[in-house]
């Protein structure tokens, strides 16, 4: 298939505006496809690339050659010199990976030119999110959309399981399996302003876990090896000595859990986030680091154990299974009530140890992995969201020659898009000015006036804020009352973002 086809196509969706449209365009492609492309072609349209990063930022993507005048590369073309590029590595690699991305514009039409551009930079963003794209591969291929959710809940990329679709339909659905070392994703929690509503939500005896203010993990073993993952299902084994020897000392040696890592101080409370992720990311002197700021694990799921899948099982009997195999000391502390005075002096407590809130969960409710479903619900003691940042102008005073004011947007999946909720510098240290100005430097399309650079939608911060309220100042008709940094978080997605139907229902 040539790559003309998917950009057309592209285009059709991204004019789309209905999601029934949106689904059939992509679904007439899907249905012609060949074999060895439809990986290809579902990770362009889902704004993806197979080879995730390629080391390509936007200033190599600017002034490309100029273009050919027929369509004629292939995605399979397209896909091998993208591998090239990713492949370039040691001295002079910065410019080899330019003359290769010359290579590859100097092939294609201005149309495709302008697709890649977008693509490379992750601003593809047409409508065909994760929902859409699992409907079009369903019509596609004649299963049910639900065999291809599950797929994906066990595969973890849509590109692979939309492919496995087209070729073999339910059956090669159906045949994918939890597997030890592969990682899946991982179960969501909704959220509720307090105690009660998410009480209510769960509808009776609800089972509340402290909310730990660190980095999501799955662990897996398999015999003597072990792979830790974080919720971005990267691989930081290496990272995490303390965290491996803990699941090596566990009696089952086939198992996946589901857990949070974090680097507690000597009276139990824990480090700011911060200290948290600057130990789990580092990659040298681990040894040094763990004796600095050493790391505590704490499982709150049990996803297999002893070879059996555990994910269609209730939540309760997950958890049975889960206190027969780790030991009380490695467990998230919970309490299992409907009584509202004792649930809100839990999470009372729990907010008094310094930590983010309380996950209450249905004792009913399976893995629901990748999905963020009413069996789980967090609290926290104040209102939060987490936002993307969509472009930062240039502070004045102390703050001169420093990126500060935030521009703040919720995600759209109808759409794809961001919605701008407003701008805040206020909880911004100097370090975090610092860091936050080199960062957005890297990532910058570009100045939209004197004032303000924009930059890739792809940086997560989470805001504390007051409330929300009408307001005709911005896009989606309301904005954040004394909005303000909490941090950033590296370990989430632009499409894990707050919606703006989130971002809604807070509204008075």
């Amino acid at each position: 298939m040539l790559l003309i086809d998917v950009v057309r196509v592209s285009e059709a969706v991204s004019r789309t505006s209905a999601r029934l449209g949106k689904i059939g365009h992509l679904a007439e492609l899907l249905g012609r496809v060949g074999a060895d492309e439809a990986e290809i072609a579902i990770a362009y349209l889902s704004g993806e690339l197979p080879q995730r990063q390629i080391g390509v930022g936007w200033r190599t993507l600017q002034d490309p050659p100029p273009p050919k005048l027929v369509a004629t590369a292939t995605l399979t073309d397209v896909d091998a010199l993208l591998t090239r590029i990713k492949a370039v590595s040691g001295p002079g690699s910065q410019a080899a990976r330019k003359a290769l991305v010359e290579e590859l514009f100097t092939a294609v039409t201005s149309q495709e030119q302008s697709f890649l551009l977008r693509l490379l930079s992750g601003e593809l963003r047409q409508g065909a999110l994760d929902g859409v794209m699992i409907e079009a591969v369903a019509k596609a291929s004649g299963a049910a959309s639900a065999d291809v959710r599950r797929a994906l809940t066990l595969r973890g990329w849509l590109p692979a399981v939309g492919a496995a679709a087209l070729s073999g339909g339910v059956e090669a659905l159906r045949a994918f399996k939890l597997e030890v070392g592969r990682p899946v994703a991982p179960m969501l929690a909704g959220s509720a302003p307090n105690v009660a509503a998410a009480l209510d939500k769960i509808g009776g005896e609800a089972a509340l876990e402290w909310k730990l203010d660190g980095i999501r993990v799955q662990a897996h073993r398999s015999g003597d090896t072990v792979r830790i993952f974080t919720r971005t299902l990267d691989d930081i084994t290496p990272q995490v000595p303390e965290l491996v020897e803990a699941v090596l000392a566990l009696p089952s040696d086939d198992l996946v859990l589901d857990g949070e890592v974090l680097a507690l101080q000597q009276d139990g409370r824990p480090h700011p986030f911060q200290v948290t992720a600057s130990r789990v990311s580092s990659k040298t002197d681990v040894p040094k680091l763990r004796e600095a700021t050493p790391l505590s694990v704490f499982f709150f799921d049990a996803l297999r154990v002893g070879g059996t899948d555990l994910l269609d099982l209730p939540y309760g009997e997950r958890q049975e299974v889960l206190a027969a195999t780790v030991p009380p000391a490695l467990l998230t502390p919970r309490l299992v009530t409907a009584d509202l005075p004792a649930a809100e002096a839990f999470f009372a407590e729990v907010v008094r140890r310094g930590h983010e809130g309380l996950v209450a969960k249905s004792l009913t409710s399976p893995y629901a992995a990748g999905r963020r479903g009413a069996g789980w619900i967090k609290v926290k003691p104040r209102h939060t969201l987490d936002l993307v940042v969509l472009a930062a102008e240039w502070g004045h005073g102390r703050r001169e020659g420093k990126l500060s004011n935030l521009h703040l947007g919720a995600r759209d999946p109808d759409s794809g898009s961001f919605v701008m909720l407003g701008k805040t510098f206020k909880g911004l240290t100097d370090e975090l000015l610092a860091w936050q100005t080199q960062r957005f430097l890297e990532i910058a399309e570009g100045p939209t006036d004197e004032w303000t650079v924009t930059l890739r939608p792809e940086l997560v911060v989470e805001i504390a804020f007051d409330g929300v309220q009408r307001s005709p100042r911005y896009p989606g008709g309301m904005a954040l009352r004394f909005a303000r940094v909490l941090r950033y978080r590296p370990d989430k997605r632009a499409d894990e973002a707050d919606t703006v139907e989130t971002v809604r229902s807070l509204m008075f």
